[in-house]
């Protein structure tokens, strides 16, 4: 499962790109119809300054209205992308009128260079469908606008028979377009009832300036379900008292959209300091909106009713089965699990997978813990799913922990906490939480529970992390929440993918220490909390999204070109009919 639909699907991230800023893209265009108009001077006075009035003042008059036309519609493009998509189509142009003139000669150049402006029509109107606004009827007015000048320019320099026959080619190119736009758009909509091209539009304005607008969509698609979480409660007569909660909810999709913030919303809900692991869950668990983090909050907070307090665990012990390892360390009544496969890629573990396991510890303590460190990425690949040969290595593992678990002697428990801020940003991979540490000492072994704000950890940076935290204690594992925030456009953002593990390392040493150093008797609370109604993107509704996406991208191309090779042999028609 390491290359599924939905890692083909992030792949096409790489052609995600910024727009270069607008006086560089104008700057070009200035320059080529310079360019243009040097050669066209050399080869005779018939078409001199056709670069500059019939390539760049068309352009330029497109940079200058298409911002304030898609405005009209109250949607948005920056400077740069009109600049950009100016320049672009004033190239696409250039070659398609003026490189068959060297071969065919000068006398064809009047037919290509309507041609072009046609094809210029369609181009504006597939791209700020997409990146503007997905209503046609809204957008040919600004896609039309660079063609029109051309057309003004071409009535000047050319005879008038042109004019009907450029925007003949205007309208059999536009509908072209339109043709392939109703293709995108018709598998999504079959399929979901959703608009492509509109889920297109909120994914920029998310890029662009943080919208939510995405949640819409993903609230249409989402399905609710009712799932538990486990939080032990720690309580200290001194020292700050401790919640350690592990959600059974994706951090997803994407920044601050849906529960791509969840780990920061629930730590700052609660008076204690919060640390929220990573549970089982996959993208399918992906929380629709913002809004639902609230009723995962109220659940958890409904938990404490009647919580059953004890001052005594177990000593952390350690178990592995194949590439799984796993610490335990039970508290109370209850079991807490934090699973890795380090230096093996740790990735999304299946719902039913920690379900499964959950079921099982049940029958020796009333509540388990289970975690999925998620600390270690060593690509963008797809989640364990349940009957693989890793999954029944995390059942194996589980199964040899609860036996082990159980034969423990409870000890006095004592507990410390910290947490540092780190100086990284989001697009050094780390969230807004930093590093927190929950410090544990019974019979005098120490353990340290690390938790980063960040989404996986590069290869090799979390073995490098716990040799120094093991400088402090005796057992320790470390673990990252698995937020999205530091994904707006690719998966791959792991800790120490960015920031060199050598620069977090003080940052984490400081936080072990801290913890260590806050150490004092406790006593604990275990609850399992039912979220009931939360909506999520749905079962396999990623997958099913993703090879939706596959599909459409495997027959755009062929269909594109026999667009276009229609639109071009109706335009020879033209030509031939208006002779």
């Amino acid at each position: 499962m390491e290359f599924g639909p939905d890692v083909r699907v992030e792949r096409l991230t790489r052609y995600i790109f910024s727009a270069p800023s607008w006086p560089r893209s104008l700057a070009i265009l200035i320059v080529l119809g310079l360019l243009i108009d040097a050669a066209t001077y050399r080869a005779g006075p018939e078409f001199f300054l056709i670069g500059t009035l019939g390539f760049t003042v068309p352009a330029l008059v497109a940079f200058l209205l298409t911002v304030p036309l898609v405005g009209v519609s109250g949607r948005h493009i920056t400077w740069n992308r009109s600049a950009l998509l100016a320049l672009t189509c004033t190239v696409l142009s250039v070659i398609l009128s003026l490189s068959p003139v060297l071969v065919f000669g000068r006398d064809l150049f009047p037919t290509l260079y309507a041609g072009a402006l046609g094809l210029v029509f369609g181009l504006r109107l597939l791209v700020l469908v997409a990146v503007a606004d997905y209503r046609i009827t809204r957008m040919v007015l600004p896609a039309f606008i660079q063609g029109a000048a051309g057309i003004a320019v071409g009535a000047w320099f050319f005879t008038p028979g042109f004019v009907p026959y450029a925007l003949l080619l205007q309208g059999v190119f536009g509908l072209g377009f339109v043709s392939l736009i109703w293709l995108i758009e018709r598998p999504l909509k079959r399929a979901f009832q959703i608009s492509g091209l509109n889920f297109l539009n909120t994914f920029i304005a998310h890029l662009t300036d943080g919208s939510k607008k995405m949640e819409d969509f993903f609230r249409e698609i989402g399905e609710e379900v009712y799932v538990p979480e486990v939080s032990l409660f720690f309580s200290r007569d001194s020292g700050r008292d401790v919640l350690f909660t592990v959600p059974n909810v994706h951090p997803g999709p994407m920044g601050d959209v849906g529960g791509g913030n969840l780990p920061r919303l629930l730590h700052d809900t609660f008076p204690e300091e919060t640390l929220v692991a990573h549970g089982c869950a996959t993208h399918d668990f992906n929380l629709v909106s913002e809004s639902e983090i609230e009723k995962i909050a109220c659940a958890v907070e409904a938990s404490r009713e009647g919580l059953t307090f004890s001052g005594t665990a177990s000593r952390p012990v350690r178990v592995v089965s194949g590439s799984v390892a796993i610490l335990c360390q039970r508290f109370g009544d209850a079991l807490l699990m934090v699973s890795t496969r380090s230096p093996e890629r740790t990735e999304d573990l299946d719902y039913s997978i920690g379900m499964a396991i959950m079921a099982e510890g049940r029958g020796s303590f009333s509540h388990v813990a289970f975690v999925d460190a998620h600390n270690c990425m060593t690509s963008v690949g797809s989640p364990v799913l349940p009957a693989t040969r890793i999954a029944t290595e995390y059942i194996a593992a589980a199964h040899e922990g609860f036996a082990v678990a159980r034969d423990l002697p409870a000890e006095p428990l004592a507990i410390g906490v910290s947490h540092v801020r780190v100086p990284f940003s989001r697009e050094q991979g780390f969230g807004s939480l930093g590093v927190q540490v929950l410090a544990t000492e019974v019979g005098g072994k120490k353990a340290a529970y690390v938790l980063v704000d960040g989404n996986n950890m590069a290869q090799g940076v979390r073995e490098r992390l716990l040799a120094v935290v093991l400088e402090f204690v005796d057992e320790a594992e470390i673990m990252t929440t698995d937020t999205h925030t530091v994904n707006t456009v690719s998966g791959k953002n792991p800790v120490g993918y960015v920031v060199p593990a050598k620069e977090i390392v003080p940052y984490v040493e400081q936080a072990v220490t801290e913890a260590v150093a806050d150490l004092a008797p406790a006593r604990v609370g275990a609850a399992t909390a039912s979220c009931e109604g939360i909506v999520v993107f749905g079962s396999q509704r990623v997958s099913q999204l993703a090879s939706t996406v596959n599909a459409m991208l495997a027959f755009i191309a062929p269909i594109s070109f026999m667009i276009l090779v229609l639109a071009f042999l109706l335009s020879v028609f033209a030509y031939l009919v208006l002779q």
